[in-house]
């Protein structure tokens, strides 16, 4: 079987890549530009288009290699020249769900799915962690990059694969899992649900469809990872591996010592790609984009500083997609209570509704309870200065972000030394990568 996926540097498509390539399908692929898993897709040899999607490089290797279906992300256009291409060239056409449910019956896997409005990549990665750290065989699709393997992965031995189950366009809807694990539901893309009751319907379809269900509870008291949020998370993921590992056998109280070392394994998680990660010595870059998602976030870092014995936490937020904002703008009152100083920055606008007016900084602010901590800015030498001195007075800082401020975060703290998210040297030029 040989694939070809549109959008294939992306956290949604670039770990099925992986997967798919694991599983032993041959795989090609096309973005306008290089994304956070990119290095891995090359280095695992697989054949990628950066720049325009034309169609010409999907022709070639139709022509030369042989395509027999076309994965594209739900990102792209229904004119795409790439899509419009597929279609002449008469290739099997679907989105991501179709290839992944092909994968899960071909590999004969059990399904976790992890789904949720905050915390799924998380929670995914931590089943992953926890499960490789017990010695268990695991695949997995995890939509960011992971300190401690691929972003997906096919594990031949495996018996259960860990999915992020994204309910952005309806995704996680098309699968019956064995196991679905939800960590928290609040209401979220309202391009896609336009009520809360919407949303609400969507989620009671997806566990009904879904062998076993498993909710967050009480927080283990041995968990010490910073944040309740985390704790939350590592103690949820800890209930879906103790339903996925081998019962253990021996003397009396071994399911207690397994839970014990359980625990203990999730303490030493070293956190995954965006989900505050440390990008340099006291920088810290986050995806939170939601009034919830940020809330949790801040309370992290207010913790983390006062373990580090620093003076406090100082944050940048750009929010993303407007069309959301203006559903959620309310949510932001005690958002970032505890923080030293807040710069808000325009929103990255994208799948935005013209009608709809765009909200500025100020237009947030001034809902804030502490409104005086803040202030609008702009993603400049400035803000980048500042940053800087509020390091060096021993303020930690915080970049909160699904949008172009993680790149600029990084090449701020590398200071121009180190490539910040993709080698540009990596993927192949358009015109060799068409030969």
């Amino acid at each position: 079987m040989k694939i070809y996926i549109a959008g294939i540097s992306g956290t949604g498509m670039g770990p099925l890549a992986l997967m798919a390539h694991s599983a032993g399908l041959t795989v090609f692929g096309s973005d306008l530009a290089g994304g956070p898993v990119t290095n891995e897709l090359v280095n695992r040899g697989i054949q990628i288009c950066l720049g325009a999607q034309d169609g010409e490089f999907l022709k070639a290797r139709v022509k030369n290699d042989g395509v027999d279906w076309f994965v594209h992300t739900s990102a792209l256009p229904e004119n795409s020249p790439e899509l419009l291409m597929a279609e002449k060239l008469k290739l099997k056409i679907s989105k991501r769900d179709e290839l992944i449910s092909y994968l899960v019956k071909k590999l004969k896997l059990k399904m976790v799915a992890v789904a949720g409005t905050h915390g799924k990549t998380t929670t995914s990665a931590m089943i992953v962690w926890g499960a490789q750290r017990m010695g268990m065989s695991i695949s997995y699709l995890v939509g960011t990059t992971l300190p401690f393997g691929e972003a997906g992965h096919y594990e031949p031995k495996s018996e259960y694969f860990v999915y992020e189950a994204d309910e952005y366009d309806r995704n996680f809807l098309h699968y019956k899992p064995w196991l679905a694990v939800i960590p928290t539901i609040s209401y979220d893309h309202p391009d896609i649900y336009p009520t809360v009751e919407d949303y609400q319907v969507a989620f009671e379809q997806f566990e009904g469809q879904s062998k076993q269900v498993l909710h967050g509870g009480e927080t283990e008291a041995g968990l010490t990872l910073s944040g309740e949020a985390r704790r939350f998370d590592a103690t949820l993921a800890i209930d879906a591996l103790e339903m996925i590992l081998p019962k253990p056998k021996g003397l009396p109280g071994a399911e207690k010592r397994r839970h014990k070392k359980l625990v203990e394994i999730m303490n030493d998680f070293p956190g995954v790609g965006r989900r505050f990660e440390q990008v340099s010595e006291g920088y810290y870059s986050d995806y939170a984009h939601h009034p919830e998602e940020v809330a949790a976030t801040v309370k992290i870092a207010l913790e983390e500083a006062h373990q580090r014995g620093l003076k406090g936490v100082v944050a940048v937020y750009e929010p993303h997609q407007n069309t959301r904002q203006v559903d959620v703008i309310d949510g932001y009152t005690e958002a970032f209570d505890g923080l030293h100083k807040l710069y808000w920055v325009p929103t990255y606008l994208t799948r935005e509704d013209p009608k709809v007016k765009v909200l500025v900084p100020e237009d947030y602010i001034e809902r804030l309870t502490n409104k005086k901590i803040a202030e609008a800015a702009e993603l400049s030498d400035d803000l980048a200065e500042k940053l800087k001195d509020w390091h060096k007075k021993g303020y930690l800082v915080l970049l909160m972000s699904a949008g172009p401020a993680d790149a600029w975060i990084r090449k701020l703290v590398y200071a121009g030394n180190q490539e910040t998210a993709v080698n540009p040297t990596i993927a192949l030029p358009r015109d060799a990568a068409a030969e």
